[in-house]
């Protein structure tokens, strides 16, 4: 098929793009390539596929060097008219939209970058699948929906009306909206609530990166909530490998409208997470105990039942795993002379 993948050059939309291309299909990437983080990471992102860096925003499609069945174009999707055109020139049978604005706590610092992206990036990528007849809309949501529930696992039958953080707001804002259009025009909708993603060529924003980054430098790990914080750390594989089965589902068995979980499946104490940590570096970190951040919830657990029971999702990659990964990753890309001095400033 014909995909169009926004988010492209982030964390979970290279791993998706990758996914896509070596199945077969016809990948069109997009990303507004926005420097929310050290935008060096997302042009190597783009290089291990192919894409040259654009040398003006908003050009031309750029075809990757070593995929025949994939381009990139610099776009930002709060630009109703050059999406609009994006849509009608390329045709696209599905799209996977992952692009948006991320992190809870920035969502406290800029506000109106959640509204500009998620709620306005994503109406108009709504407004363009309802128009040129995409069959398919798989879009990420987010584990933070779930909000100050206190019942545990999560499951997507919960009731998510109050969440505690604006980016959380957003997310819930965008399963909505994705209902009212499968159930005024029809388009087939999934959303994927993702459960703390990680995993190599992770965003340095988050806690795998941060953590791995404090270590290796003898900094201090901020730890909030003083450690008695509980997360369903999800390998990136993972992650890809549920977008892998749905997109592979038959049209029949997918619902008009539809949510799933895409966690591990089990809550991981942080400063276990931390420890594993330690023992792939080989170092202890400096701990810098602090109280809850505004906008954190203490558990996140997700039940992955429907997702297991509708396409066979299995986890197959352990949190120690997962672990080793990423820091194998963070020290080829960032020691002396490796590709994270060229696009990225140096760590070391």
């Amino acid at each position: 098929m014909k995909i169009l993948v926004t988010g492209a050059a982030g964390f979970i939309g290279f791993h998706a793009v990758q996914m896509l291309l070596a199945e077969g299909h016809t990948v069109v990437g997009l990303d507004n390539l926005n420097d929310y983080y050290d935008i060096g990471l997302k042009y190597a992102r783009l290089a291990e596929c192919g894409i040259e860096r654009p040398q003006i925003q908003e050009s031309e499609p750029i075809p990757s060097k070593t995929h025949a069945n994939y381009r990139f174009q610099q776009l930002d999707i709060t630009r109703a008219d050059q999406l609009d055109t994006l849509f009608q020139h390329e045709e696209f049978e599905w799209v996977l939209h992952l692009a948006a604005q991320v992190g809870v706590r920035y969502s406290l610092e800029n506000p109106q970058a959640y509204v500009h992206s998620n709620l306005v990036g994503f109406a108009n990528v709504l407004e363009c699948c309802r128009h040129h007849r995409v069959r398919h809309l798989i879009y990420a949501s987010s584990s933070s929906i779930y909000g100050a529930n206190d019942k545990i696992p999560f499951s997507e039958d919960d009731r998510v009306d109050h969440p505690v953080s604006l980016y959380a707001a957003t997310k819930r804002s965008n399963e909505l909206m994705a209902h009212t259009y499968s159930h005024l025009y029809g388009l087939k909708t999934t959303g994927l609530r993702f459960f703390t993603v990680y995993g190599p060529w992770g965003r340095p924003d988050m806690a795998m990166f941060l953590f791995v980054d404090a270590i290796l430098q003898g900094r201090p790990l901020q730890v909030f909530n003083h450690g008695n914080l509980y997360r369903d750390f999800t390998y990136v594989g993972d992650v890809v490998n549920s977008i892998k089965l749905i997109v592979a589902a038959s049209g029949e068995k997918l619902a008009r409208y539809n949510l799933y979980n895409v966690g591990n499946g089990r809550p991981v104490r942080l400063l276990d997470f931390i420890e594993s940590i330690e023992k792939h570096t080989g170092r202890k970190a400096i701990k810098e105990y602090l109280p809850m951040q505004a906008g954190d919830v203490e558990k996140t657990w997700a039940n992955v039942d429907k997702l297991r029971a509708d396409f066979g999702y299995q986890v197959q990659t352990s949190v120690d795993t997962g672990v080793k990964k990423f820091i194998e990753w963070y020290l080829t890309y960032y020691h002396p002379g490796g590709i994270g001095t060229t696009f990225a400033k140096t760590y070391f």
